[in-house]
This record gives C-alpha cells, structure tokens and sequence, in this order.
C-alpha cells in the first residue's frame, strides 16, 4: 500500500506517523507553544530526530470553536515553517482548508494538502487536480469548527461517515485525481460526541471497504479527557492506546504530538504482533531511497 505525494512516495505496509506542527496561538492542545517560525522550525527538527515520517505544519486552529483566521494571517504563520521544512527530507503536509493556502503552498512544492473540510471549497478539487501528484487527505467534518460541536444527531454514524468519505473520494477520483494520492481520515472529534468516536473507531474497519488508506488523530482529544478524567497534558498513555487501536483496526497513519513515543509504542505493538512492521523500511523519492 503507497501514498504518493509531491516529492515521495510513502510505504504504508508499516504505520507511519505524521508528526503535528501547530503554529497557531489557540490550538487545542498545544496552542501557543510552537508560535513564531523559530519555535516551529525546531519542533520540525525535534520531531523529526523522534522519528517523524510526516511533518503536518498547520495556521489555523479547527478546535471546536475556534475562531477562523483570514488568508494572510494563515501564511504568514506557516510560510517561514514551510520554507525549511521542505529541505528537511521528508514529506511536508500542510493542514489547511483554504484553496488560495493550498495553492500558495503547492507552489512552494509542498507534499501533502490536508483538508478538514474534504476540498469542499470551491475550487480545491480543480486546484489539486491541476497537480501532478501531490497528496490528499479527505476528512469527515460537519459544518465549521464554530459549529461543528452542534452538528452530532446521526442515524447511522458510521453508514454516515462512510458514505460521506465514499462521495467526497469519488469526487476527487472525477476531478482527476489519482487513487494512489487520496487517503481519508474519519474526522475522530470533528461534529461528534466523545461517545460516538469510540462507536466509529469500533466499527472503523468498515472503512477500509472503501480502498483507501486511512489517517487519524487521536492525540490528545477531548473523548480520551473525558474516559480517563485526565487535562489534555496528561493524555499522553491514553494517545498511545488510541492509537494502537487505531492502528489495530486498519489505520496506517498516526497524527500525533508525541512522536517518540507513538514510535516506541508501534514497534512494541509490531513486536508482539510478530509483523516484522517495526523494521525500518525506505520512503522513495523523486532522486532515490530517503531511510527513515
């Protein structure tokens, strides 16, 4: 199982894990922490010393009412991040919804363009289309991150997710983009109760139905703060088991804020598992192998 994307072409036979670059002042978790392009540049580089396959560099927070920040705002946050990271040897996502963002950052030469909202804004399906082989990853979101939280009555969560995953890959499949360049992410606490992600990570596998890689994130979310009672600083152990069980039901790759130990923690699953999916395996790139 590959991902193309812009520059490099990603081997899932193992999971693969996207390390979150927030720089944005209002991130949920970690909002503030990574401010400013020096701070976010050596968190680029701290992750990527942890283990990271993926850097996800993102401008704007989708936190459950977060408010939306304009164009400009979004790039001059994450311009200076993406400038570097790109020299960094390994696949750049930038998680955005905006298409002029996107575009700017294709420009640049970015990897991946990660989209909450499923390139449903006018325009994004033809701008990636108009790319040769840069990445895509569709989620399942309802409404705006002010909104979404209001958005939660399903008759059928998981028939719901599904279909709309379904509808938005078939989309980009007519725009003409490639199947190996889409993977789609459940939206785990995007317009849904804690309750209801653990229904839709239970019934997850139904998913790989659909004949696409799947991406989540569970890091830090509110559904694992209210299980375990844990402040989002201390959900640390229960990411790790999110994540595993993720991983256990089809997931091939982890959006995560602890890099190090996610890693650890799929080489200990692998191990017992008898996979071999520890082993370090090759990224290839445009010009030849990058090791991981």
């Amino acid at each position: 199982m590959l991902w193309q994307t812009t520059r490099f072409v990603l081997d899932l036979r193992r999971p693969r894990v996207m390390g979150i670059v927030n720089v944005t002042p209002d991130s949920f978790s970690d909002g503030g922490a990574h401010e400013g392009g020096a701070a976010a540049i050596a968190h680029c580089e701290r992750l990527l010393l942890e283990g990271a396959d993926v850097l996800d560099v993102g401008g704007e927070s989708t936190r459950p009412g977060a408010v939306a920040v304009d164009v400009q705002t979004e790039w001059r946050r994450i311009e200076p991040v993406l400038r570097v990271a790109l020299t960094l040897g390994v696949p750049v996502s930038v998680d955005t919804r905006r298409v002029e963002v996107m575009r700017r950052a294709l420009d640049l030469g970015v990897d991946i363009i990660n989209d909450v909202q499923a390139l449903t804004a006018p325009g994004a399906l033809e701008l990636l289309a108009g790319h040769p082989s840069a990445g895509v990853c569709l989620m399942h979101m309802r409404g705006e991150p002010q909104t979404m939280a209001t958005l939660c009555d399903y008759q059928d969560l998981c028939a719901e997710v599904r279909a709309y995953l379904a509808e938005r890959a078939a989309a980009a499949r007519a725009a003409g983009i490639e199947v190996a360049r889409i993977v789609l992410d459940p939206g785990y606490g995007f317009a849904k109760t804690p309750e209801q992600n653990w229904e839709l990570l239970r019934g997850q596998r139904g998913l790989l139905a659909l004949g696409y890689p799947l991406l989540v994130g569970w890091s830090r979310k509110r559904a694992l703060g209210e299980l375990t009672g844990r402040a989002v600083g201390e959900r640390l152990p229960g990411s790790l088991a999110a994540a595993l069980a993720a991983v256990s039901h089809g997931a091939r790759v982890l959006r995560v804020h602890d890099v190090a130990a996610t890693v650890d923690a799929l080489k200990v699953w692998a191990a017992a598992a008898g996979s071999g999916l520890g082993e370090n395996t090759h990224l290839s790139g445009n010009t030849g192998a990058c090791s991981q």
